[in-house]
């Protein structure tokens, strides 16, 4: 199976599907991050990517309304799970790919998809501008990454984290906002059917130690808060850029800080967790 030189091996799903899957199940559960999500980019009758699909659990979710939903995902591992998934499920399909190394023509989807697994800065021009090429006029990319300043979680994180999350957050803001990227927070919680299924969690998301302090200190527990930062780009529609044959490939390349290709912001949005 080909391997792809920008993918890098994700531990947490890679070598705990089964407990990852609990996670996704919590994070659907919930509803916020994929109320934003579609508030930011409405996929009913559009074709949607997921890039870095993994074992492909939002799939489904994406097809119940979408006229085609494409997976895409490096890792030869989690591509078979994927494709099992939704064998049978018309209109939906998994191929191998990367963020850099997308099988897909130019302008051929509407809404691009990312969960946490890509677009992590710097050094992510060359994913961006792939996904850049293979949206139609008017598509939007979604990122969907960890909130570093609000919730439990994030505190998990600064516990695990070797450089000050709060650098971290600002170095990633003003990187996607360089590039024309509009920021929507998401302020959730995630909850589980057991205190052994958050626990199995949290110790494939932060280093075994930290999870079982902060277990340690709230014995009760069967969840915790969770803050999202979701990053949009969107296209413009055809006619409203100088030349509809405009590269973003090569706009990107060339530094510039914002892309003709893409709209302008919009304001941050807020989605909250009910009170608890």
């Amino acid at each position: 199976m080909q391997r792809f030189p920008d993918w890098r091996y994700a531990p947490n799903i890679g070598g705990h599907r089964d407990v990852y899957e609990l996670e996704n199940q919590a994070v659907l559960r919930a509803g916020h991050v994929l109320t934003a999500m579609r508030m930011l980019a409405p996929w009913d009758g559009r074709r949607v990517l997921d890039l870095g699909c993994g074992t492909g659990f939002w799939l489904p979710v994406y097809a119940a309304g979408a006229a085609q939903v494409i997976g895409i995902e490096p890792d030869p591992g989690l591509l078979p799970a994927a494709a099992d998934r939704v064998a049978g499920l018309a209109g939906v399909s998994v191929q191998a790919g990367s963020a850099e190394h997308l099988p897909l023509p130019d302008a051929s989807v509407d809404v691009v998809h990312a969960r946490f697994a890509y677009f992590f800065p710097p050094d992510t021009d060359a994913g961006l501008a792939e996904v850049l090429r293979v949206l139609r006029p008017g598509g939007t990319l979604v990122i969907v990454d960890n909130d570093y300043r609000w919730g439990e979680f994030a505190g998990l994180l600064a516990g695990s984290a070797t450089r000050p999350p709060l650098l971290t957050a600002a170095a990633v803001d003003r990187w996607w906002r360089e590039r024309g990227a509009s920021r929507h927070q998401v302020r959730s919680r995630l909850s589980f059917r057991s205190r052994a299924e958050l626990a199995a969690v949290l110790r494939i998301e932060v280093p075994v130690a930290v999870a079982d302090n902060w277990l340690a200190r709230h014995p009760a527990a069967t969840g915790l808060s969770y803050g999202y930062v979701l990053f949009a780009i969107a296209t413009l529609p055809l006619g409203e850029h100088d030349s509809a044959s405009a590269s973003p490939r090569l706009l990107l390349a060339e530094g510039r800080p914002r892309n003709p290709m893409v709209a302008a912001s919009t304001p941050p949005q807020t989605s909250s967790a009910p009170p608890t």
